[in-house]
């Protein structure tokens, strides 16, 4: 089956650099997954992030307070003046390493039905043959995609740890580690989200990275949104396929033809 090119894309040939960023691709992503076609591959990861991220949600907020009040005795005495300003940034903390996990969590599982989510979508923005979409397609992929998330998670933990450890040093720590969590966590998800399209190439997790790495603050910008919608009610719950949608709609524009050129060359 071919697809034909879906239209509203080629109206980013017309768009200046500055127009086609993050924010742009983040907002592309909510268009997308309504799709004729997509709707359906949509319908899991939506599950699988409804499930996990609303009770994940309510139990936080179930027990924000008590731990609260335990994240600022570690403030030291002579700036409990400053308890206005820390308090909130110590809440915005927790929120943010919290939705980060259970974010994690979800793709973790959602992993196999996000990769063909991106598959299909990027078939569709083509107007490639759309994929066979079958369980034992999806089986196949299986260890490769389960390898793959690894691999992110082999990148995230030590450097995870690090920001904890930061939070526990009393003053700096408080105000210092929420702000570097936020842009750690921005660079994740976009790492995350992206790697779908990638992986469905086999471009490697270096490789992947070093390609986003020369789009920093675009990636930045995308990951940040995706971030902070996280923290949204109700919006959180759509998150996944959005955020999917969105890096494989990158993909097409900007990485996609660099590598399968660096691929036809070997």
């Amino acid at each position: 089956m071919i697809a034909q090119p879906i239209q509203f894309r080629e109206k980013i040939s017309v768009m200046s650099s500055s127009e086609v960023n993050g924010v742009h691709y983040f907002t592309q992503g909510w268009k997308l997954i309504s799709l004729p076609g997509i709707r359906r591959f949509v319908i899991i990861p939506l599950i699988v992030n409804i499930l996990l991220m609303g009770g994940a949600f309510w139990w936080l907020f179930t027990k924000m307070g008590q731990w609260i009040p335990s994240l600022m005795s570690h403030v030291p005495q002579w700036l409990r003046w400053l308890d206005y300003l820390i308090w909130p940034i110590a809440v915005v903390s927790v929120l943010l390493v919290f939705s980060f996990f259970f974010s994690t969590l979800a793709n973790l599982i959602a992993a196999p039905f996000s990769g063909l989510l991106a598959e299909q979508l990027e078939a569709r923005l083509t107007g490639k043959t759309i994929p066979d979409a079958g369980i034992w397609g999806i089986m196949k992929d299986l260890p490769r995609i389960m390898k793959r998330e690894v691999q992110k998670l082999a990148y995230y933990l030590p450097r995870a740890l690090l920001l904890l450890i930061l939070h526990f040093i009393p003053g700096v720590g408080q105000t210092l580690a929420p702000v570097l969590w936020f842009f750690f966590s921005a660079w994740m998800l976009s790492i995350q989200y992206c790697d779908y399209p990638f992986d469905n190439h086999k471009v490697s997790f270096a490789d992947m990275r070093r390609s986003l790495g020369r789009n920093k603050i675009d990636n930045l910008q995308f990951g940040a949104l995706v971030s902070v919608f996280t923290l949204v009610p109700i919006l959180n719950l759509l998150i996944l396929p959005v955020a999917v949608c969105g890096a494989t709609a990158m993909w097409v524009d900007r990485y996609r033809h660099l590598h399968l050129a660096e691929t036809a060359r070997r």
